[in-house]
């Protein structure tokens, strides 16, 4: 007779969800010594409270050493599965506290990067109205990619994202936020920089190499509609631009990111009133479950900063 085998973890308790969120903040931080800031205590510790967990779990989750910090591929699936728990950890505790009427407990805020130069967003001003309302709410601020934010949201790692529009998921609720204007960009070293680029074409774009962003986005929409050849990936903004300033790339950024770059004499756009989309930002929620209080008042104090702040009248175009 085949005996059953017990599991290994048996019940969760207390002290496996505080080894959890150990080991969260080790793979955030990339490293136990990274971490130390972080958690507040000494890497020691954090090297016993790891190896806790694998002992609990009796898995190899990592490989420290000279060769650096690692996750084990098993140590990748309870990463994941960490995520998942925890963030349904800190739900149940945020409808606890909405049962009792309660504005406490933690909340997840992730933003796509460079939107706190752009004049159009209000991010700060309702954090600002939402912190005035909720003083006690933890709020933690994430900056990362569309397609990070959207997972993030879905699996519950983030209560609520900020992400420019490109497909809509029937899972998702959306709040129009903002706008944001794309310009192409070349740096002082590429041949466009000095020509003045006045006669150039979508056609004729296709032979300058390009420069876009490595994931689903306007970007890449916009990219293989007019079929511009990508031969360099960056993966936020800030890689677009160095590939740009690498006067060997061609790249849209927007246009109030790149504008310390034109200042500086370090890049120029190219034909704007011709290479340019327009972008719009949402508020992004989970349709189901139904946000808590804490996350539809972060919610609303977002639709309601923008209201308050119409978009500002375009800037003249710099040729």
């Amino acid at each position: 007779m085949q005996v059953k085998k017990r599991a290994v973890l048996g019940q969760i308790s207390d002290m496996d969800l505080r080894l959890l969120r150990v080991f969260r903040s080790v793979v955030e931080c990339g490293g136990m010594a990274a971490a130390e800031l972080e958690l507040n205590i000494a890497t020691s510790t954090i090297s016993r409270h790891i190896k806790d967990l694998e002992t609990r779990l009796g898995l190899t989750l990592c490989r420290r050493g000279r060769g650096g910090f690692a996750l084990t591929p098993e140590g990748e699936r309870i990463h994941a599965e960490t995520l998942r728990l925890l963030a349904a950890t800190d739900g149940f505790r945020a409808s606890v506290d909405d049962i009792h009427q309660r504005m406490g407990g933690e909340l997840h805020l992730a933003v796509f990067d460079k939107t706190a130069s752009n004049p159009e967003a209000h991010i700060a001003q309702a954090v600002a109205l939402f912190r005035a309302q909720a003083p006690e709410v933890a709020l933690n601020l994430h900056v990362g990619s569309l397609n990070l934010i959207e997972r993030g949201v879905m699996d519950g790692q983030f209560q609520l994202g900020i992400i420019p529009e490109h497909r809509r998921s029937d899972s998702l609720a959306y709040d129009e936020l903002f706008g944001e204007t794309m310009l192409l960009y070349c740096g002082a070293a590429h041949p466009l920089f000095e020509a003045g680029a006045t006669d150039l074409t979508w056609e004729r774009l296709r032979t300058h190499d390009f420069a876009g962003l490595g994931y689903h986005s306007p970007n890449m929409e916009i990219a293989h509609r007019e079929r511009l050849r990508r031969d360099a990936t960056g993966f936020d903004q800030e890689s677009v631009a160095t590939l740009i300033l690498s006067g060997r790339f061609l790249g849209f950024l927007p246009d109030h990111y790149a504008e310390a770059f034109v200042r500086a004499g370090q890049m120029r756009p190219v034909q704007p009133r011709l290479f340019r989309y327009a972008c719009r930002f949402s508020g992004i929620t989970r349709r189901s479950p139904a946000p808590s209080r804490v996350t539809q008042l972060l919610r609303d104090c977002l639709v309601l900063a923008h209201i308050n702040h119409p978009a500002p009248e375009p800037c003249p175009i710099q040729v």
